[in-house]
């Protein structure tokens, strides 16, 4: 009977999830497209991750906003937002490259809201001990859209053949964006129309119900649990691993000698596609295995793979390379499901702690590229990752345990 009664809107949560991962990609598929058609450098290449993931520093006020208004009206919210973002962006490149992030960032914010909302709400949608395995189902659609993103980038958004030092007139950048990204913002306004008339449960009333009849007594605030603030980190960490390997893909294929007879936006579907075939085969491991030993497992894994890309060269080391996107998938629902556990009625801003910590990708990718100009190779950027794997293994072992 639960089943059933929380069927429809755990579609309803993965349509949204779909969405948010098709933007986030995206955004970080665009990299190459705006490095040749702004003529940008490798630290300013990465500006896109910076305006893009830096709106999650608002993620903890967008938690308090989702405890006052509710989940519903927060969706609605993010929706709108990222419909007006999108339109921005049309105008927005007129204006050169930073009138185009200035714009980015509008879109971001309805992703956080959207993002903010979403984990806790499909956490609620059943019991704790299959959370991380509805997480994973979630993105597993998420993923989809991860995969097919850099497919749309690469049709659509090309630049022509220019000469050396040569960069596009801004209003020709606009006519290449304009149909692309008013699609997505008129897709994006018919989704909010349709889910206007859509029944949702009421998740708050639902989890102050279960508070009532439960015998556990909660903590005064969800800052006051330290698995949260560790969890928190560990997204942190994690976006300098997922959105890092595609954001460095190009230039370390370059420096391996490895051969593409397709463009490097388009290789990244690969790497996507990792993420969703793990994140499928995840929703059934999820069922059997501890989520911090699964999570302590895909670290490894995933720096075992990238050791390889390191040492070896050509085709094998991309291969490699795009591999590790297999290992990374799980990780996400895991970290956060981890996070959010015995919250309680503080899950809504307990989320909203743990998403701010995606600003990792705008903090860490440029890092790492001025680490890769500093020392003029991308192996040094790269490297970095291996931290990241560390504090993982940690999480999953220690950190996500401390109450």
């Amino acid at each position: 009977m639960a089943k059933n009664k929380y069927l429809f809107p755990l579609i309803v949560m993965a349509s949204l999830f779909f969405l948010f991962g098709f933007i986030t990609t995206m955004n970080n598929s665009t990299i190459e497209f705006l490095k040749g058609a702004f003529g940008l450098n490798d630290v300013q290449k990465q500006l896109p991750n910076t305006f893009f993931y830096g709106a999650y520093a608002l993620s903890i006020p967008v938690g308090f906003l989702i405890k006052r208004i509710g989940y519903r009206f927060s969706i609605f919210t993010g929706l709108a937002m990222i419909a007006l973002g999108f339109f921005a962006c049309i105008p927005g490149v007129g204006f050169g490259y930073y009138g185009f992030l200035s714009a980015v960032s509008i879109f971001a914010i309805g992703v956080v809201i959207l993002q903010v909302a979403a984990a806790p709400y499909v956490v609620a949608l059943g019991p704790k001990e299959s959370s991380a395995s509805r997480l994973t189902l979630t993105n597993a659609l998420n993923s989809v859209a991860t995969v097919i993103a850099p497919i749309f980038v690469s049709v659509l958004l090309v630049v022509p053949e220019l000469g050396e030092g040569q960069v596009l007139e801004n209003s020709a950048i606009k006519d290449i964006v304009s149909s692309p990204f008013m699609g997505i913002g008129v897709a994006t306004a018919v989704i909010l129309f349709i889910m206007f008339f859509l029944k949702l449960p009421n998740i708050k009333e639902e989890q102050e119900a279960a508070e009532e009849s439960s015998a556990v007594k909660h903590k005064s605030s969800a800052f006051r649990y330290t698995h949260v603030w560790l969890g928190s980190l560990a997204i942190f960490v994690y976006m300098g691993i997922e959105i890092g390997i595609p954001s460095f893909f190009a230039d370390f294929a370059s420096a391996k000698g490895a051969v593409i007879e397709t463009s490097t936006t388009d290789m990244l579907k690969f790497y996507w596609g990792g993420l969703m075939v793990g994140r499928l085969l995840g929703i059934f491991v999820l069922k059997k295995y501890k989520a911090s030993t699964i999570l302590s497992l895909c670290s490894v894994g995933g720096a075992a793979m990238l050791i390889g890309a390191i040492l070896l060269t050509g085709n094998i080391s991309m291969w490699l390379f795009l591999g590790t996107g297999l290992f990374h998938s799980i990780m996400w629902p895991v970290i956060y499901s981890l996070a959010l556990e015995d919250l309680g009625p503080h899950a809504d801003v307990a989320s909203g702690v743990i998403a701010t910590s995606v600003i990792g990708a705008a903090i860490l990718t440029p890092i790492m590229g001025a680490l890769q100009t500093v020392t003029g190779t991308v192996i040094a950027g790269i490297a970095c990752l291996f931290v990241y794997y560390l504090y993982l293994v940690f999480f999953a072992a220690k950190g996500s345990k401390i109450r």
